[in-house]
C-alpha cells in the first residue's frame, strides 16, 4: 500500500499519488514527451525503463515486466550498453563509452537518451519512495 491514499487526479495509480501536488501536469507533459519523442525508438525506451526498474526497485514499476534482452540494430545496442554501464557507475561514465556514444549517435538522440534515462529514474524512484505496489 502507498504511504499517501490516492487523489482523484490522474488515470494510472502513480499519476493519482502525484496528483496531489500542482506539478502534476506538468510532470505528466514531460513524461508524455519523452515517450513520444522520435529520435529514439518505443522499444529501446521500454527496454531501458524495464532496467532501470529493476536498478531503482519500485515494485510498481517492475510489476510491468523484467528486460527482455532482445533489440537489433546496433545503435539500440549502444544505448542498452550505455544503459548497463549508468547502472553500475553513476554519472562516472567512462571517456570510452561517451567516444562511441557521439561516433554512432546524433547530438538529438544523446540528449534524448540521457533525458529519457533520467526522467525515467525520477519517476521510479518517485515510486519507490512512496511504496506504491502493482496491487494498490
Amino acid at each position: 500500500m502507498a504511504i499517501i491514499d490516492e487523489s482523484s487526479i490522474g488515470e494510472t495509480q502513480f499519476q493519482k499519488l502525484l496528483g496531489h501536488h500542482h506539478i502534476y501536469k506538468e510532470w505528466n507533459n514531460l513524461a508524455n514527451n519523452l515517450e513520444k519523442t522520435s529520435y529514439l525508438s518505443a522499444q529501446v525506451k521500454e527496454e531501458i525503463r524495464r532496467m532501470l526498474a529493476q536498478k531503482n526497485h519500485c515494485q510498481y514499476c517492475k510489476a510491468k515486466g523484467k528486460p527482455r534482452g532482445i533489440l537489433g540494430n546496433e545503435k539500440e545496442q549502444i544505448c542498452i550498453g550505455l544503459v548497463e554501464v549508468y547502472m553500475k557507475v553513476g554519472d562516472r561514465i567512462p571517456n570510452e563509452i561517451i567516444h562511441l556514444l557521439k561516433q554512432s549517435l546524433t547530438n538529438a538522440e544523446i540528449v534524448e537518451l540521457f533525458a529519457f534515462i533520467s526522467f525515467t529514474n525520477c519517476q521510479q524512484q518517485f515510486g519507490a519512495l512512496m511504496k506504491l505496489n502493482p496491487s494498490d
